[in-house]
């Protein structure tokens, strides 16, 4: 029953609430530390993990997914799924401070669910009404809270210590955690989305196999994508530590210009000089 999911609702509001008493008012939106991998040893060997998992089950149901499933019938998949995810925009806009654009999306979300029929169509996109993905990372990210360290979860694979906790901010806001459906429809329609999600993927698998370093190649992909995605694909240039700045200067000695007349050669200099 519906009702069942009461204390969720209420247990994710709680989290909100929570994070938002903690962030506060942040004057600027934090960044990605796009160098802080201190726990590499942890994160290389769930990298093995997830990878072993995906060359022994998921990439072949992809490729078997893919084989099987016509072009446009993908196309509508991913349609669904992510007009499915959308709510969870919807809210993360309004959450950054973003009102316009959050009822542009729930506009968005409205048409394609009602003349889209549940998403499978995007009718939206033609009318002006552009995709977003925001998610509740992004959101802690606008309040101002930095990565922290970067961190390979198990199956779920790159993410930071701010963004790992957010993925369950957003599976509360996913409205089949709400639905009166049978967890078997639920779990099936997870699994179907991993498997399309990964199908869409393999056409980046050769540039991963000729990467020298897989691991580092996906990690500073994806902080790269994520700052990116952070900043709404305007990420500000990095700035320069002050003392790496005084370090940069030049000595003293080789700063003058010729306006200061050089001081006179002593006694024993002349001598030496003639």
């Amino acid at each position: 029953m519906v009702m069942t999911h009461g204390p969720r609702a209420w247990y994710a509001a709680a989290l909100v609430f929570g994070a938002l008493v903690l962030t506060g008012c942040a004057s600027a939106p934090g960044r990605t530390a796009m160098d802080d991998d201190r726990w590499e040893n942890f994160n290389r060997g769930v990298y093995k993990v997830n990878d072993t998992v995906d060359r022994a089950a998921l990439k072949p149901t992809a490729k078997g997914y893919k084989k099987i499933t016509p072009g446009w019938l993908r196309s509508g998949i991913g349609n669904f799924f992510s007009n499915l995810e959308y709510p969870a925009t919807i809210i993360n806009q309004f959450l950054q401070g973003k009102g316009v654009t959050g009822l542009k999306d729930t506009g968005r979300f409205l048409l394609n669910t009602t003349l889209g029929i549940a998403g499978i169509f995007d009718v939206a996109t033609p009318i002006g009404l552009d995709a977003h993905d925001e998610d509740f990372g992004q959101t802690l990210a606008v309040w101002g809270v930095n990565s922290g360290p970067y961190l390979t979860l198990p199956l779920f694979g790159p993410s930071t210590v701010r963004d790992a906790p957010s993925r369950v901010i957003d599976y509360f806001f996913d409205p089949l955690t709400f639905a009166d459906v049978p967890w078997e429809a639920q779990w099936g329609e997870r699994v179907l989305n991993t498997v399309h999600t990964r199908a869409e993927l393999l056409t980046l698998d050769p540039t991963l196999q000729r990467a020298f370093d897989p691991y580092a190649f996906i990690r500073d992909a994806w902080l790269q994508r994520r700052e990116f995605e952070i900043f709404d694909g305007n990420p500000p240039p990095e700035t320069l530590d002050e003392e790496f700045i005084e370090d940069e200067e030049l000595p003293a000695d080789e700063t003058n210009t010729g306006d200061t007349p050089a001081a006179p050669l002593s006694g024993d200099e002349e001598q030496d000089d003639n």
